[in-house]
């Protein structure tokens, strides 16, 4: 395999080598000091990847490289003429991918590789079928939750170098468990630990966990550091009607599927179907999405300062899955040395991570997605007859019998049980009291 990268040549000098560990993909990070062209390609007998770079020198300390858990067994450097030679000793082989990208805020010049594993299995993709979120069995409400940056874009850095990327990960961990010990709830999060999603792969992740609301979780910045306040965000109707277009461009060549209105694929529909399904669905969603916010916002007012007094709107990337309610949560201005502080103790994060919970499941109370939990317990109440229960951790059988003031015996009875011992997930009948 050979991939070639051209820019203008001039000496550049590798100051620095950073790896970020993924799911799918290990990623090296090369600073340079300035653009270089590059070669990349792998030999066998041993695996091993070839990197050679244009009129460069390395001055990095590749000693200091953690690679542990990564596919590399360790990196070589050398001289391949005027070339600087980097060689990477694999324990398996993998699948690179090289590119260059330009200097921003934060990076100057780098080259990177990915390094994505061929042993891995390949997702076969079914054209034209929707995978329905009923199947007709009661089901958990399941909530993406996506933690913004990761890897080598940090995000916004604020006083004392607290990092966008660190905080709102501890912050969606926070919700995660919260979500996991509330019953008829699954939460997911895009991201579990320190590596970067594409924006477009944050959605794209949301909709094959078959979610039901996915909510992003950032923390905002600005030149001026006076400027404070927390923010709930939801796609505008501008960004709104640019994606419709987008996903009616590309429907012919695309394995996108729209759920939200009756599970049905744009594929075999002529535009003006396909653009009424997805004006539909996208209208459905962004109904549901400014619902959500709006108890979040009022939420998140009652410890802490809003930027706006209501919710606002913008073209977010990840806002605009036409079939799954969006939000985007800016939990505070991390360039504000006092928000700074806050958003950076673990009692602030959880306390963010509340008012996010409540708001969402505040919301599926009231509208939960039909064959859910949820939907089935709101069902049971207005009829007064049997409800049923998904048991979290910490359950008891007398704890539950007691919150739902049913006597133990009948709720033994009710679900056939010989003695006391439940599990965690297990559904439970409770019976009327």
């Amino acid at each position: 395999m050979l991939c070639m990268c051209v820019s203008v040549v001039q000496a550049a000098d590798v100051k620095n080598v950073r790896i970020w560990l993924a799911p799918d993909h290990a990623r090296l990070v090369f600073d340079l000091s300035g653009p270089v062209e590059h070669k990349i390609f792998t030999l066998k007998k041993p695996d091993r990847i070839v990197l050679d770079v244009s009129s460069s020198s390395m001055s990095a300390n590749l000693s200091k490289l953690s690679l542990a858990k990564s596919p590399i067994t360790q990196i070589r450097k050398g001289k391949n003429g005027k070339q600087l030679r980097v060689v990477l000793d694999m324990k398996r082989s993998v699948r690179p991918k090289s590119f260059v990208l330009k200097p921003n805020q934060k990076y100057g010049h780098r080259l990177v590789v990915d390094l994505y594993d061929e042993t891995a299995k390949p997702k076969v993709v079914k054209k034209a079928v929707y995978r329905p979120k009923s199947t007709g069995k009661v089901r958990d409400i399941i909530v993406s939750i996506d933690a913004g940056h990761g890897g080598d874009d940090p995000g916004a850095i604020g006083a004392g170098r607290v990092r966008e990327k660190d905080v709102v990960l501890a912050i969606a961990k926070d919700l995660k468990k919260l979500f996991d010990s509330t019953s008829g709830y699954k939460a997911v999060l895009t991201r579990k630990s320190d590596y970067y999603i594409s924006l477009r792969g944050r959605t794209k992740k949301a909709r094959q966990q078959n979610a039901d609301l996915f909510v992003s979780i950032h923390a905002d910045a600005f030149k001026d550091a006076r400027a404070k306040g927390a923010s709930v965000w939801v796609l505008s109707p501008r960004g709104a009607s640019g994606e419709v277009g987008r996903w009616l461009a590309r429907k012919e060549n695309s394995a996108d599927l729209i759920g939200g209105v009756g599970s049905v694929s744009l594929e075999d529909k002529d535009d003006v179907l396909a653009g009424v399904l997805l004006d539909m669905s996208m209208t459905a969603s962004r109904a549901d999405s400014r619902q959500v916010a709006g108890n979040i916002h009022k939420n998140i007012s009652k410890f802490a300062r809003m930027h706006k007094p209501s919710v606002e709107q913008a073209g977010f990337v990840v806002l605009k899955s036409p079939d799954i309610p969006s939000l985007l949560v800016e939990t505070g201005f991390i360039s504000n040395p006092g928000e700074a502080r806050k958003l950076k103790t673990r009692q602030y994060q959880r306390k963010m991570a509340q008012a996010i919970h409540r708001g969402i499941t505040s919301h599926f109370a009231r509208k939960p997605p039909m064959m859910t939990y949820v939907a089935e317990a709101q069902k049971s109440k207005k009829s007064d007859t049997t409800r049923v229960y998904k048991v979290v951790r910490g359950d008891t059988l007398s704890v539950i019998a007691s919150r739902n003031g049913v006597p133990l015996k009948k709720l033994r009875a009710a679900n056939k049980l010989k003695n006391d011992r439940i599990r965690i997930g297990q559904v439970l009948n409770i019976p009327s009291s």
